[in-house]
């Protein structure tokens, strides 16, 4: 490998604000401080965006605009430049860079990563989308020189699912925590229901999507407020279900004390300032929001879905688990929260492996570039 040649390629094409985007933009800069060459392979209308690189990483525009049509371009890319591991993230991008690999026949590691529980997304989809998935994860999988996820629950899962041990599949956790995360959370936050005297403020942060199941969390506000407690909800984030969460915030007549101000580019501050995080989600891999709230110091409440809060919240020690889809067990559990919240303490506690240091080390010790000859 010549000095030009990158020790890390990123194959990524996210929606710019997703759980992968916040992962790997926290990652690189650490990344970086080992003295890696870093390219990050960009897809056209994807994310994720970066708002400054360090000097010794560069975006490589692969001149397409879909993972779909991704194949040649990685391929050309793959020959040309040699990168000694090739890095992706979710499934389609994970199948592209697998097969880029094997057209280009070239000695680059392939390392791909799912952060989310695959058996449970794929749940929702139509039979023939289903299957393929599934055929196409255990066909492809097996020749991946690394696979990586972000908790127990979701390494188990997809081991099964590829048909292979559990060994196969390393557990590295994510990277929350970063050098700036408490001057960020400390910020200021122009949203007049944070001023002193206010009701307190219910929190949910992430993209508008079933998966994600917010509608559960709009239910359980609704029950508080029926039952005279007062408070508000914001959710932040964008997604396809923007308009249907803010029509049931209408039909359940609670459209005057939520608010949906899109997405957040410091959730953190956010968090720091709300009394209660929920998440409602039905699926997840390892949920960062979940731990980005903690980490500021504000109490919980999740559902204790496949997977990742349950080992975040070591079975419910740290925080509040209730049923997926349970409205109204959420509804109970945040007002114990509101009225007895787990200590700032605790919660610190908690958040201690999901610092970016420790992530990005697992990470590259994963995929084998800690060696002296990168």
């Amino acid at each position: 490998m010549t000095k030009n040649h990158a020790d890390l390629a990123l194959f990524l094409a996210t929606s710019g604000h997703s759980g992968v985007d916040r992962v790997m933009r926290n990652l690189v800069p650490e990344f970086a401080r080992y003295g890696l060459r870093i390219d990050l392979l960009k897809v056209g209308g994807h994310g994720p965006y970066w708002e400054e690189l360090p000097d010794n990483a560069r975006t490589v525009d692969l001149g397409v605009s879909h993972v779909s049509t991704a194949l040649p371009a990685l391929v050309r890319y793959l020959r040309r430049n040699r990168p000694k591991v090739l890095l992706s993230d979710k499934d389609k991008v994970n199948r592209t860079a697998l097969m880029a690999r094997a057209l280009a026949r070239v000695d680059t590691r392939v390392a791909v990563r799912i952060g989310t529980t695959v058996s449970k997304n794929l749940e929702r989809r139509g039979w023939w989308a289903r299957h393929s998935q599934l055929a196409s994860i255990r066909l492809l999988y097996r020749y991946a020189d690394s696979i990586l996820t972000p908790s127990e629950g979701a390494a188990g899962d997809l081991a099964k699912i590829a048909g292979l041990p559990m060994a196969a599949v390393t557990v590295v956790p994510s990277p929350v925590l970063t050098d700036r995360f408490a001057a960020m959370a400390e910020e200021t936050v122009d949203h007049p229901w944070f001023a002193p005297g206010e009701p307190p403020v219910i929190l949910g942060v992430g993209e508008l999507c079933a998966r994600k199941d917010f509608a559960t969390l709009l239910k359980a506000f609704a029950e508080l407020r029926r039952g005279g407690r007062p408070c508000r909800l914001i959710i932040g984030g964008e997604g396809r279900q923007r308009s249907k969460l803010l029509q049931l915030a209408r039909d359940l007549g609670i459209s005057e004390d939520i608010d949906l101000p899109g997405f957040l580019a410091n959730p953190y501050a956010y968090m720091r300032r709300a009394k209660v995080f929920g998440l409602t989600s039905i699926c997840e891999g390892m949920p960062v929001v979940l731990i980005e709230a903690m980490a500021c110091g504000t109490p919980v409440v999740s559902t204790d879905c496949p997977s990742g809060p349950r080992e975040v919240l070591r079975d419910g020690r740290y925080g509040s688990l209730i049923p997926v889809g349970d409205s109204s067990a959420l509804a109970g559990k945040i007002a114990e929260m509101l009225d007895n919240p787990t200590s700032s303490e605790a919660l610190s506690e908690a958040t201690v492996p999901y610092t970016i240091t420790n992530s990005a080390w697992r990470y590259l010790d994963a995929l084998d570039l800690l060696k002296g000859d990168v």
